[in-house]
């Protein structure tokens, strides 16, 4: 049996991270009593979009880790890259709403660059083996 921890680690907090944007998402609605669609209110936007960003990032960065752990194994490198990737979701969640004003920047950069790097190990892996 083939068990992939660092992948495994990662989605499951991949998805407590989607469940905190979304609980945010709810708080805002409840606040401004807004049930369906954004009714304009700048807050719920951000809180949406937050959520809608990280659930747009995420599965590329999950397939990416279990595939790159398949090849390799479960290196520490690949640990640290995953969890950057999550702490970087938080900042962006948070810069999103306001909470963190630099978060948002910093949470990007670093979905970004991880995207890319873990992308292009992807791609390097049948050539290095």
């Amino acid at each position: 049996m083939t068990i992939l921890p660092i992948t495994l680690t990662a989605a499951g907090a991949a998805a407590i991270i989607n469940m905190w944007l979304a609980i945010r998402c709810g708080q805002v609605r409840v606040a401004h009593k807004i049930l369906i669609g954004d009714g304009g209110n700048e807050a719920l936007i951000a809180a949406m979009r937050a959520q809608a960003n990280h659930v747009e990032y995420t599965p590329f960065v999950l397939i990416l880790l279990a595939l790159i752990e398949l090849a390799w194994g479960s290196p520490t490198w690949l640990w640290l890259v995953s969890g950057a990737y999550l702490l970087s979701r938080v900042l962006h969640g948070l810069g999103m709403t306001g909470t963190f004003k630099p978060g948002r920047g910093i949470g990007i950069m670093v979905t970004m660059l991880v995207t890319l790097g873990l992308a292009g190990v992807a791609i390097a892996i049948p050539y290095m083996l």
